[in-house]
C-alpha cells in the first residue's frame, strides 16, 4: 500500500503534486537562468534536467507510482516515454562527460519536446 497513491489522502496528493511540479518549473527555470553564466551549461542542463524530472514525478503523487509506470510504459505511450527518458540521459551525457555545450542545449530542446509529447498522450486525439 505505500507505493499506491490512494493511502494519501485526496488533498495531500494534490498538495505534493504542485509542490513537486512548482519546484520542477523553478529548478527549469533557474537552470535557465545559470546558462549565462560562464560555464553555467553544467549547472543549466543539470538543473533543467532535474527540473523536468520533478514536474514528471509529481505526477506520481496523483496516480501512485505504480500506476505511472504502468501508464508510461503503455503502447501508446511507449515511444514518447522512452524519447523522453533518453533526452534526461542525453542531457547530462553532452554536459558532463562529453563537454559538447551545443549538444547539451539540443537535448534539452529535445527534453522539451519528448515531455509535451509524452504529456499530449494523456489528453485523448492530442496527439
Amino acid at each position: 500500500k505505500v507505493l499506491d497513491a490512494s493511502t494519501l489522502s485526496f488533498g495531500t496528493r494534490v498538495r505534493w503534486f504542485a509542490i513537486c511540479f512548482v519546484a520542477g518549473i523553478m529548478c527549469s527555470v533557474l537552470g535557465t537562468a545559470l546558462l549565462w553564466l560562464p560555464n553555467g551549461i553544467k549547472l543549466f542542463a543539470l538543473f533543467y534536467t532535474l527540473g523536468n524530472i520533478a514536474a514528471l514525478a509529481s505526477t506520481c503523487f496523483l496516480m501512485g507510482p505504480l500506476k505511472q509506470l504502468k501508464a508510461m510504459f503503455e503502447s501508446k505511450r511507449l515511444i514518447a516515454t522512452l524519447v523522453m527518458l533518453l533526452c534526461l540521459v542525453l542531457t547530462l551525457c553532452a554536459v558532463f562527460w562529453w563537454n559538447k555545450r551545443g549538444l547539451a542545449v539540443l537535448f534539452c530542446i529535445l527534453q522539451s519536446l519528448a515531455m509535451t509529447w509524452y504529456s499530449l498522450s494523456y489528453i485523448p486525439f492530442a496527439r
